[in-house]
């Protein structure tokens, strides 16, 4: 519309109608210009004049007729005037959406939902992104308002991923229904265990823990869940335990047809919980119609725990170090110590500690005696099971903050290798790469990560922006560190980040504000701080990211 000129389209559409007071395309074209600029009351009598000069005017027509009078609260009849459009174009998509919003708007959020699945059974790959740039009203305010009502009613912020060559799945978290919330880490790891032990091969493409559980808690769409996911199958079941009972109830879902694959429910022993979720797994495999090899099967099903004591302690451990508070961290060691107590023969308490150490290593604490510890433990974890993810991510984080590059390439490999669909293990490779001088490589685990977890956390888009800073490509990483801001406001690490980059870009006043957020939320930083700590192989990689604190506002 004349690159919304507006004044100049109502011009032309007048000059039409004065040229030809019976052409209805200048009317209509006359009211929907004079709508878009938020003059909806002058609008309505070009349009329905249109209409009565046409005795068959086409859909378009009451579609602007019909968005006229909702924009100006007559909800009633602008769905009267919705429908007709539809009825003339059954399988056009812009009434339907009209309709999704007037119904919205209107307070009828069933019929809202309805008119959005039509919108995207018409077309699959609607999402409020793409339509927002397409709407033409002038005024922003307007465009919030009808895609607010569009995502009220269901629709998707963004187009779905595309589905894998091979079944894909999403585990989404079970309900805790024991009526205590301290057993929330109980159903919680039977739901990771089950992810754990399906991203073992290859052949089934597994969504990660963090993206599934984002829908922990909320009502549930299944098709929703897939599309944002991009998978086309979803376990979901619910969880009671008591005392020594416990009740599983799982079901699959084909998510591109509604219908369920299985379901069933469990009651058991507590003691027979690692029997029951290799019994899920194992109808989960079976309905994908997936064959494994030998040693596919020997590593979705070995077990690290030799009771039942221990299982609950390690679940306990992992919900601790996931809290991710002082506190949390510190009874996370505990429960670490006293697994290894439990069961000094599995791998598991070993690795769980030695993530502790790394961690405190990590935040400054002691950082070559706990750096040395964290190595002991994964060693010692390796070797009591050298086919154990989990432990070979360990000895990469480790490797990498020792600079020892290769060997954390060679652990992150391995750990790939032995968790096909882990998201983390891709990411975190992608990162000891970067750290390396490896940007390109680095770029392509991170996003393989990221489509493993399309939902990640902030961490995955701060090394992916670096990645772009050692490119060059500074708007790509202020577009992604942005994303990790989004995702944590309130953590210095997207700040300092985006100082950098801005610096980079030499948008100084945007420099120097990150820089203030970024030192208010973490005074210690400085640039002597930064190059102290630094794990780039490179020392020009390292002296690039200071110049450019310098440049921010950073202290020496």
């Amino acid at each position: 519309m004349f690159k919304k000129q507006y004044g100049r389209a109502i011009a032309e559409a007048e000059r039409a109608i004065t040229l030809d007071p019976n052409l209805a395309d200048a009317y209509s074209m006359l009211g929907s210009v004079l709508h878009m600029v938020s003059r909806q009351q002058e609008a309505i009598a070009p349009l329905e004049k249109a209409i009565r000069i046409n005795p068959i005017a086409p859909s378009v027509y009451y579609r602007r007729l019909g968005t006229a009078h909702r924009d100006i609260g007559r909800y009633e009849e602008a769905i009267v005037q919705l429908k007709k459009a539809v009825n003339l174009t059954p399988d056009s998509l812009y009434p339907h959406v009209a309709l999704a919003v007037t119904y919205s708007l209107a307070g009828r959020d069933e019929e809202a939902r309805f008119e959005a699945s039509e919108v995207l059974r018409i077309q699959p790959k609607f999402s409020l992104v793409s339509f927002a740039k397409r709407v033409a009203f002038k005024h922003k305010a307007d465009i919030d308002r009808i895609v607010g009502a569009l995502r009220k009613a269901g629709l998707p912020e963004h187009p779905p991923l595309p589905l894998p060559n091979k079944p894909s799945i999403a585990v989404l978290a079970f309900d805790n229904l024991s009526g205590d919330p301290e057993q929330e880490y109980f159903s919680d790891g039977i739901t990771e265990e089950i992810i754990s032990s399906l991203s073992k091969t290859d052949k089934i493409f597994v969504i990660a823990r963090n993206s599934s559980f984002t829908y922990k808690g909320k009502p549930v769409n299944v098709k929703q869940v897939a599309r944002e996911l991009g998978v086309r199958y979803v376990l979901e079941g619910s969880v009671r335990k008591s005392e020594d009972r416990v009740r599983v109830t799982a079901q699959l879902i084909d998510a591109s047809t509604g219908h369920h694959l299985w379901s069933e429910r469990y009651d058991r022993d507590l003691k027979e919980i690692f029997a029951l979720q290799d019994e899920i797994t194992l109808k989960i495999v079976r309905a994908l119609e997936i064959k494994l090899t030998e040693g596919e099967q020997a590593r979705m099903w070995t077990k690290h725990y030799k009771t039942l004591d221990i299982y609950l302690k390690r679940m306990e451990a992992q919900s601790l170090f996931r809290e991710g508070t002082i506190e949390s961290h510190m009874r996370h060691a505990q429960v670490s110590q006293e697994i290894i107590d439990m069961a000094p023969e599995s791998p598991r308490g070993y690795m769980s500690l030695g993530y502790h150490y790394w961690w405190l290593a990590i935040i400054g604490k002691s950082p070559k005696e706990n750096i040395k510890k964290a190595l002991e433990l994964a060693h010692k974890a390796i070797s009591l099971d050298e086919s154990d993810p989990a432990s070979r991510e360990l000895l990469a984080s480790v490797y990498l903050s020792m600079r020892q590059y290769d060997k954390a390439i060679t652990e992150g490999e391995r750990a790939i290798e032995l968790d096909p669909s882990g998201a983390d293990v891709y990411a975190k490779l992608g990162q000891t790469l970067s750290y390396a001088g490896k940007p390109d490589e680095a770029i392509g685990y991170i996003k393989k990560g990221m489509r493993l977890n399309p939902f990640p956390e902030p961490w995955y888009f701060n090394d992916l922006g670096r990645c772009y800073i050692l490119k060059g490509q500074y708007e790509k990483a202020v577009t992604e560190f942005k994303k990790a801001h989004q995702r944590a406001p309130k953590s210095p690490g997207p700040h300092i980040f985006l100082a950098i980059a801005y610096a980079m870009l030499d948008r100084q006043e945007e420099a120097r504000v990150s820089a203030e957020k970024c030192l208010e939320l973490a005074p210690f930083l400085s640039v002597g701080w930064f190059t102290k700590i630094s794990k780039f192989k490179n020392e020009a990689d390292t002296n690039l990211i200071a110049d450019a604190m310098r440049k921010a506002g950073f202290p020496e």
